[in-house]
């Protein structure tokens, strides 16, 4: 775990990337960001979490760092023991977890609860839909208070680090560690629509997988959503698709969700 500061002082602000070794796009937009020294109003903390999956460019080691949370220092996973290690740096931080994804190209924001934190950082970013996770929380860094995580684009592209600088200088526009500067150009800051994550979709089969819905577009009744080499997938009731693709996860398809509403101040 590498860890880089701007500032001075102890820490009240993180910006974590590489969760997943195969989700550069993180490291790549700290690096730009930290190359460029802007001067900060309060001292904030850069973590580079899971550098030996990254070195190796894979999701992670062991097991999945993004299910191992809490953690235990003493445990026999390379990503457990990092687990508890992570947890200790984002202590008392709020935090922002860069992430990537292989369903959906546009940058969107996830919390575990829709709180006083998203409802403050999620306006600086350019962002249009937030979904609220806690039924998939457990071991998920996300689980803890004041962190918000952010799919930047889709994964190993430039778009997504590009995208991953903007959301992070909106992230410390909105803490205060950077001035508030005009919002990105191009994006409404009083639109975002609040999905809640619902059940996984079980792939069956053993290959062609197949997806024909889009993400956050309204699957109804009756509809065919997705496909495998055994059988196609049929929604019995209307849905979101969130996160679905058909190679992004090795045992789902994605997970089904709700549109709730739009973001309130």
């Amino acid at each position: 775990m590498r860890i880089e500061q701007l500032g001075e002082g102890t820490p009240e602000i993180a910006v974590v990337a590489a969760i997943h070794g195969d989700e550069p796009c993180g490291v790549r937009a700290i690096e730009r960001l930290l190359a460029s020294s802007p001067a900060v109003e309060r001292p904030v903390k850069f973590i580079v979490a899971n550098e030996e999956a990254l070195d190796r460019g894979v999701r992670y080691v062991e097991e999945d760092l993004n299910r191992a949370f809490p953690g235990d220092p003493d445990a026999e996973t390379h990503e457990r023991r990092l687990a508890a290690a992570l947890s200790r740096e984002v202590r008392d931080c709020t935090t922002l977890s860069l992430h990537s994804t292989q369903s959906y190209a546009d940058p969107f924001a996830l919390v575990d609860t829709v709180d006083a934190v998203a409802r403050s950082v999620c306006p600086y970013l350019p962002v249009s839909v937030l979904v609220e996770t806690e039924a998939e929380s457990d071991g998920r860094l996300i689980e803890y208070p004041h962190v918000l995580e952010v799919e930047c684009g889709l994964q190993g592209s430039d778009e997504a680090a590009d995208n991953a600088v903007d959301l992070i200088r909106g992230f410390l526009e909105a803490t205060g560690a950077l001035p508030d500067d005009e919002p990105v150009a191009g994006f409404d800051r009083d639109e975002v629509e609040v999905y809640r994550l619902g059940g996984p979709v079980p792939k069956v089969g053993d290959d062609d997988f197949r997806v024909f819905a889009q993400n956050f577009e309204r699957v109804a009744a009756g509809e065919r959503f997705a496909a495998s080499d055994e059988r196609e997938l049929i929604a019995d009731e209307s849905f979101y698709p969130v996160l679905m693709s058909p190679y992004g996860y090795e045992n789902v398809f994605g997970y089904r969700g709700e549109r709730v509403g739009v973001l309130d101040g």
